[in-house]
């Protein structure tokens, strides 16, 4: 599937003149947060409160900084990692970020987590000029270079990613009616805008449409009034905790939907096997990694590496949580953006580099997927492919489909 969606979101992106650049030498040049000995980077994640599964991103990107540090560094430089509990609160945040900028004076923040919450941050950085790198999102804003030349995503974008299960459903079930569950806030307002985009004029296909916040309890009710609407498709846009709550629920009603689920809730570990593997037969959502629990790719070089990384440096950790996957994954990039820096490791230079990405295989990504940036291209991976649970692991299916800008 093509989108031009990127098509409008022009405008030169090149980092305005830094005002703290050190110079050490004719060679080596530094912002805040940068020396001859130390990297440091910031980041926030919720290690607590309602989305805390996604705590585990951030303990595996620690332990990936760990792990390079052991070896020596970046170019002779040992990376200190600040993470800091957000709770996936946006008021906590603020003051968070606020601390990594203005107090711990960090190069630049990586992989912060929520819509909500890098909302909350995303002024704030750009008027500071602190590069606020591969953000756990996939909202829409985070590719616009013209307005927000300081902060670039990661994920695929949710609207292109809602814009392809709508597209999928109108191909295979054609007398589909789509009952939506939506996370009140701009994370699932994104996915579900795609949605109705995909939908185009038969958007009346939803007969039912219901939100929740991420604070409550359950969202029983909410699955509940989707049964009673009459949907035969079920399109659950949620954290985690909800998505299986939601899943589980479905199943204890009797209600039989086709299901489609958002990525960020794909996780086998965190959502499938709580809300029940027989719960989960046959839901299908959209993919850019490896699954951790799919077998075909234990011969593959890049999944034998993390697998034996794992062993190491996460002993004990669930293997089948795909937050692992993704930590790892986007600690790679971040690794290989600092490395192009070379000892130029001002503010400015990090985003240069991190907008000139091209066809880079990035390790766990999916066959195919490649990364790709340009100084007015901020979406670094723009292709998924589609995968119905089966068992106990996502079976892919289909082509690899792509919303790369032409």
């Amino acid at each position: 599937m093509k989108s031009n969606r990127r098509k409008f979101i022009g405008g030169v992106s090149a980092a305005a003149v830094l005002g703290s650049v050190r110079v050490a030498s004719a060679q080596k040049k530094y912002s805040d947060g940068a020396s001859d000995t130390e990297i440091k980077l910031g980041h926030t994640g919720p290690y607590s409160g309602p989305a805390s599964s996604y705590g585990q991103i951030g303990k595996t990107i620690d332990a990936y900084w760990k792990s390079v540090n052991a070896a020596g560094g970046i170019n002779g430089r040992k990376v200190n990692f600040i993470t800091l509990d957000d709770g996936y609160s946006p008021p906590k945040i603020v003051e968070l970020v606020r601390q990594l900028v203005e107090q711990d004076k960090v190069l630049c923040t990586v992989n912060t987590l929520g819509t909500p919450t890098n909302t909350a941050i995303h002024k704030y950085m750009n008027q500071k000029k602190v590069p606020m790198l591969y953000v756990a999102t996939g909202a829409s804003k985070w590719g616009d270079p013209k307005n927000f030349p300081w902060t670039m995503g990661f994920q695929p974008d949710y609207h292109t990613e809602g814009a392809i299960y709508a597209k999928h459903i109108l191909a295979n079930i054609p007398d589909a009616k789509i009952g939506v569950l939506m996370q009140n806030d701009d994370y699932g307002k994104d996915y579900f805008g795609g949605f109705k985009e995909g939908l185009g004029k038969d958007v009346n296909k939803i007969v039912k449409h219901v939100t929740f916040e991420v604070t409550d309890p359950t969202v029983d009710s909410q699955v509940i009034q989707l049964k009673d609407s009459g949907a035969n498709v079920f399109f659950n846009i949620s954290t985690p905790k909800a998505a299986a709550q939601a899943i589980r629920k479905a199943a204890d009603i009797g209600w039989k939907p086709v299901q489609y689920l958002n990525n960020v809730s794909a996780s086998v570990g965190s959502v499938m096997k709580p809300a029940g593997l027989e719960n989960s037969q046959g839901i299908i959502t959209a993919q850019y990694l490896k699954d951790p629990t799919d077998k075909q790719w234990e011969s593959a070089d890049d999944f034998k590496a993390w697998v034996a990384w794992m062993d190491k440096w996460m002993p004990g950790a669930n293997k089948a949580d795909a937050n692992h996957v993704f930590g790892y994954a986007v600690s790679c990039l971040m690794h290989e953006t600092l490395k192009k820096c070379g000892d130029e490791l001002t503010r400015d230079n990090v985003m240069k580099q991190a907008a000139n990405f091209q066809k880079f295989k990035l390790p766990l990504a999916l066959p195919g997927i490649t990364v790709n940036t340009s100084p007015t291209d901020y979406y670094p991976i723009q292709s998924v492919q589609l995968a119905r649970f089966k068992g106990e692991t996502w079976e892919l299916f289909g082509n690899v489909m792509s919303s790369e800008a032409s």
